[in-house]
């Protein structure tokens, strides 16, 4: 008991570290798809792959036939998306960080079937899946 009372101030901030990092590793569970699963997902056809990366990056290279709204633009552009919504969607990024974003608003606003592709388009190009441009 005498340790506990000494090294209070310690085993706070043990508890509010603790706490924030498991807050963290739950903010960022979500609905995810492997490059794998997405080239299957895509091969069964009727899937919406939304690249949220800028107007410039999805230029450069992007996945055949994804559609390009940038994460700082979905809020006001989610209504194109509108016939989607009982489809599968595979939101991609460059890296799979803005993508888990850009899926949970897509939850949020109905799309049950909204998945984050992990890693990215770079996971996506390590693959060797192909890339249209």
């Amino acid at each position: 008991m005498k340790f506990i009372i000494d090294n209070i101030f310690l085993i706070g901030v043990v508890l509010v570290s603790g706490g924030a990092l498991i807050a963290h590793t739950l903010q960022r569970v979500g609905a995810k798809v492997t490059p794998l699963q997405a080239t299957q997902i895509i091969n069964q056809g009727k899937v919406l792959i939304l690249d949220v990366r800028s107007a410039a990056d999805f230029a450069i290279g992007h996945i055949r036939d994804a559609k390009n709204i940038p994460l700082k633009e979905l809020k006001t552009r989610i209504a194109e998306l509108e016939k989607f919504k009982a489809r599968p969607v595979i939101v991609v990024c460059a890296k799979g960080l803005q993508s888990a974003k850009a899926t949970a608003q897509l939850r949020k606003a109905g799309y049950t079937e909204a998945a984050s592709l992990l890693g990215g388009l770079d996971a996506w190009q390590t693959q060797g899946l192909p890339v249209s441009k």
